[in-house]
Parts: structure tokens; sequence; C-alpha cells
């Protein structure tokens, strides 16, 4: 059984990156054998003439929407709003940062938008009302990209709207990028067999582990969909022999939820040691946060021991971590 301190490791601060390779696909590609625990060093560029021709890469084609708003109390001080999901009564649920504490009632503005606390959960969540303009609208004008807390900068930079955006984006709906998937050019897609589902990704993706019995952890559920098209090209990929190749956890917890069938819906599942696959024979990830699901999910993947050695090797060798860092490609 897993333990939390298995999925502990100190990551020197200067390794965490705060920018994409450029170009994308010149990131590092530290490729691990599940099998035999060899690793070795390539580009990501390189996956191209290692995957075989029978095989199919799935990549999570979800569009990360500019969700972060920032303003000011009514009474003063600075309130930021990361803006989750619109409720059929037109609320917002929202994480909101403000000096004091959270209560209903408290008035709130966003450039000329007006807005309120209607509510406040238990969990921290809020439910935030805007007037004065439609969604869509407010978000394009006075969103930003909402990078992760480690990505550490005033404000998000104009170009952070595309950087952190996969080529594949399609359906918006993500408050998180997939990763993964962050290091594909045109180029290389263009070379590759593909396929895409949809998990909108969430905030909960960043929630550390804190109980001592990793398995009681409970995922926040995200929503997915996986097309008839790539049920399809999972089911002639398997005809021929070939492997699916998971680009990113999502993309793992959405085909092991569906078994690779067709279909749409929430997912909870939290993936972690002793899980048995059925649908993923090959994982491209991102270098993770310790004591996250994420990191689960990879042990689960190719073994406690072998990720710890990879990231330590990682590290030693000067990769870049997180959602701006190099890439894992586990066989």
């Amino acid at each position: 059984m897993i333990r939390l301190e298995d999925l502990d490791y100190v990551l020197p601060p200067e390794r965490i990156a705060q920018t994409p390779t450029r170009p994308r696909d010149a990131a590092a590609l530290l490729i691990l054998d599940r099998r035999t625990g060899e690793m070795e060093e390539a580009r990501f560029r390189d996956l191209v003439g290692r995957v075989g021709s029978d095989d199919l890469l799935v990549v999570n084609d979800t569009r990360v929407v500019p969700a972060r708003i920032r303003g000011e109390k009514a009474t003063g001080g600075r309130a930021e709003a990361l803006l989750l999901e619109r409720l059929p009564d037109g609320t917002w649920m929202a994480l909101l940062r403000t000096r004091g504490r959270l209560r209903p009632g408290i008035l709130l503005s966003f450039g000329d938008v007006e807005a309120e606390v209607e509510a406040v959960l238990e969990d921290g969540r809020c439910r935030l009302r805007l007037r004065g303009e439609e969604p869509d609208t407010l978000l394009d004008r006075l969103g930003e990209a909402p990078l992760p807390p480690y990505i550490r900068r005033p404000r998000p930079r104009k170009e952070d709207l595309d950087d952190y955006q996969t080529i594949f984006a399609r359906v918006p709906g993500a408050v998180a990028a997939p990763t993964a998937s962050l290091h594909f050019t045109a180029e290389m897609a263009a070379r590759l067999r593909l396929a895409t589902v949809t998990l909108h990704v969430g905030p909960g993706t960043f929630r550390p582990l804190r109980s001592a019995r990793v398995q009681e952890h409970q995922l926040e559920p995200e929503w997915y969909s996986v097309p008839a098209e790539t049920a399809r090209a999972i089911e002639a990929t398997r005809a021929r022999g070939g492997r699916i190749i998971a680009v990113g956890t999502t993309v793992v917890r959405t085909l092991e939820t569906t078994g690779g069938r067709a279909g749409s819906g929430t997912t909870d599942l939290f993936i972690h040691p002793g899980y048995t696959f059925r649908s993923v024979d090959s994982l491209l990830t991102n270098f993770h946060l310790p004591r996250s699901t994420l990191l689960a999910l990879v042990m689960a993947f190719a073994g406690v021991e072998a990720i710890q050695r990879a990231y330590a090797y990682a590290i030693e060798h000067g990769l870049r971590f997180y959602s701006y860092g190099d890439a894992m490609w586990i066989q």
C-alpha cells in the first residue's frame, strides 16, 4: 500500500519551469521502460520516429478558458476570482481570493462589472453573481490565463493565453491545461496517428493529498467525452496489435473510466498504486507536484520505485518540472 511519504520529493525551485521551451517540441523527453527500469534522454520531437505505425496517441482537446479575473472589494482591497462553472441560475461557482473572511453579501467590482457573493461553501468555493455583461464577453475582455500558482509572476503575460493552450484545444471548459500535450507542434501532429477525448480539467488537479491513507482521497468530478470515432480508432488499434498511448493523466482517467468506449459523463476516478489498467498501454506525461493525485497515477502505471528513480534522475540532470516543463514517456 502506498504511503503519503512515497509521493514526496524535494525539488530545487530553479527546476520549476516558468516559461515553455521554444520551440515546443525541443523540450526534453525522459524515456522510461517500466519493465526494466532503464532510462534514456531524447527530445520530444524524437517521439515521431519512435512511435510505431500501428500505435495510436490519444490527446485531450479541452480548451482552457481565460477564467481568472481581477478586481477589488467595494470596501477596498484587491480581489481575484477563478470562475469554475456557470450554474443554471446564472451565478458562477468560483474560487475567490481577497483579504478578510468570505461571507455572503460582499460586493466586488471587476473592471466595470459588479459582483456579489451570494453563498460561501464549506470547501472554500463561493457562488458569485456577476452583473452587467454576458459571461463569454466578460472572459474575453477581462479574463486571464489561469496559470497555476507555481508559475510566479505578478500577472500572466499576454502570450500565456497561447502558451498555456495546446494545439489540440477545441472544446472550452478547462481551468488548467492538459500539460502533456503542450509539447506538440502541428508538424509533429501531422506525422502521428491521433484521436481525441475531452476532459475539462478542474482546480482539483492542484489539490494535494493530505490523508495518510492515500486511497481515501476524493477527486472532484470532471466532465469527459469519448467520441464514437475515437472508440472505433481504439478498437482498430487493438485489432492491429498497436499500442494505446495516452497523452497525459487526463486521457488515462478518461479511457480507464470508459474502457475506451464512446460516451460522456463525469468521472472522479482516482488512480493510485494497486490499480489494474485495462485501456492504456503507454503514457506521455509531465513531471508532477509532490503529494499530488497525478504523481500517484504515474506511480500506479510505472511503479513507485521506478518513478522515484526517474524523478531523482530528472532533478540531477537538470530537467524542468511542472506545466511548462519537460516530459516523460513511460513505455
